[in-house]
């Protein structure tokens, strides 16, 4: 299981679970932890001027576990309200994901450390632009969901 992180700019942070682990509401928030200290080593400008972070993550139970919950309180980070699940406003479903899924379709891997080279190699060939444009599509695709009243589109 992947688990990443992503702004504009391009992957702020990632972890790629070993095939035995569960991510667990434990395990998310140790891995926000590992997001903020990752935040302020690569973009010291959101604390530099104190702007909020705003974290889009879906509302899947560990995601909204009272642990995790309560740690997002203490970084002061504004979660936005999502829909119920809702993949078509998820720019690491409709964006990130999905063009890492193309890539990955003649792919076969034979262990733990190829993949992890495969995620690093894949992160790095994306550039700035990439990134940007997965972001400038919320707007428009969280209107659609609004529009279509939480329905399916493509």
């Amino acid at each position: 299981m992947l688990c990443i992180w992503w702004d504009q700019l391009g992957v702020v942070y990632y972890e790629l679970l070993n095939p035995s682990e569960t991510n667990t509401g434990t395990l998310y928030q140790t891995q926000l932890m590992r997001l903020n200290l990752a935040l302020k080593e690569k973009r010291p400008q959101y604390y530099s001027r104190h702007n909020k972070i705003i974290l889009l993550h879906d509302d899947a139970r560990l995601h909204v576990a009272v642990p995790v919950k309560n740690y997002l309180k203490t970084l002061d980070w504004e979660v936005p309200p999502y829909p119920p699940y809702s993949p078509d406003i998820a720019p690491s479903d409709y964006h990130l994901l999905w063009s890492m899924a193309h890539a990955l379709s003649e792919q076969r891997f034979t262990s733990y450390g190829v993949i992890k080279n495969w995620v690093d190699s894949w992160i790095a060939s994306k550039d700035k632009e990439f990134f940007r444009l997965g972001i400038r599509m919320l707007s428009e695709r969280w209107k659609k969901v609004v529009a279509s009243d939480g329905q399916y589109f493509d």
